[in-house]
């Protein structure tokens, strides 16, 4: 059975294959509301999300476990990366969004100094949560968490489908993540699209109970040719500009997501590093040049 949708404002789908039509129904059913009861706690297009409130008021009490969680797996991140994942820049994008929306903007970005207020404010360190409470250290902070969300309500679905005894399926959450092989008993393939109007993919990943996630500067550019884009660079304000696309594969959707954030702002060597130190990372690179780099095994 297959089903699309949306998550988190993306395209979404299952293709689930269980013996019992009814039943896969039923599954289906069961994703769409746990689809829907998350995007209350992360999205940052409902006002009446725990994201926006917190985004809002700057600290929220008794926030949702899942906030939580996915705050302190933000942070494992954040400091593997040595800062470059960090889910503060929201302040930055919706500064950048309101100066290249408006009556002719420069297209070389806003003044340096303005660009620098709000980078004094970007820091996940200054993100204060436990299970009781969630709360910023300085006025104005802002979070996003687009660059992992969607990697968590995938595994979300991974595991319900799982304990309704699914053991063969392709979640499409916004990133991807395979339940066992396919029915034929061959590995899951997905194909990884070069940039927009370019044919064909940079690089087709095998996986088999594991996930992918992509990064692309080309997902959103606030204008033609500009620096900026929806990849923001936490150090700088500047937009990604390393590679053309981003491809990681990993144990669960989750740290798929996070990292392909991360490696769209890190070096190779850094990128090597981390794929070392983190079982089942794996990543692919290509290069401005259209080289493609690869790291990790599988």
């Amino acid at each position: 059975m297959t089903w699309e949708g949306q998550a988190l404002g993306a395209s979404a789908s299952l293709t689930i294959h269980h013996h019992d039509r009814a039943t896969a129904g039923l599954l289906v059913k069961q994703a769409v509301v746990e689809v829907a009861r998350l995007e209350r706690i992360f999205s940052l297009y409902r006002a009446d999300s725990a994201l926006s409130q917190l985004n809002r008021m700057g600290a929220l009490a008794a926030p949702p476990p899942e906030l939580v969680a996915l705050l302190e797996k933000s942070r494992v991140v954040w400091e593997l990366s040595g800062g470059a994942f960090d889910p503060t820049v929201q302040c930055l994008w919706t500064f950048l969004a309101s100066h290249f929306g408006g009556t002719k903007p420069d297209p070389a970005g806003p003044p340096e100094a303005q660009l620098r207020e709000f980078l004094d404010l970007v820091g996940f360190g200054n993100v204060l949560f436990s299970e009781d409470r969630i709360a910023f250290a300085r006025r104005g902070m802002t979070l996003t968490l687009n660059g992992i969300a969607q990697g968590f309500i995938t595994d979300r679905i991974v595991d319900m489908l799982r304990r309704g005894g699914v053991t063969k399926s392709l979640v499409d959450m916004g990133e991807i993540r395979a339940i066992g092989s396919r029915p034929d008993g061959g590995p899951w393939k997905v194909g990884v699209e070069r940039a927009p109007g370019e044919a064909g993919f940079f690089t087709v990943l095998e996986i088999e109970d594991n996930a992918v996630a992509t990064s692309s500067p080309d997902g959103f550019r606030f204008n033609d040719g500009s620096r900026f884009n929806h990849l923001i660079d936490p150090r700088s304000g500047l937009g990604a500009s390393l590679y053309r696309g981003v491809a990681v594969v990993a144990p669960d959707a989750t740290t798929a997501d996070a990292f392909s954030t991360a490696f769209s702002l890190l070096q190779p060597d850094a990128v090597r590093s981390i794929v070392a130190e983190w079982p089942g990372l794996r990543a692919r690179l290509l290069e401005a040049s259209g080289h493609l780099v690869e790291f990790g095994r599988g």
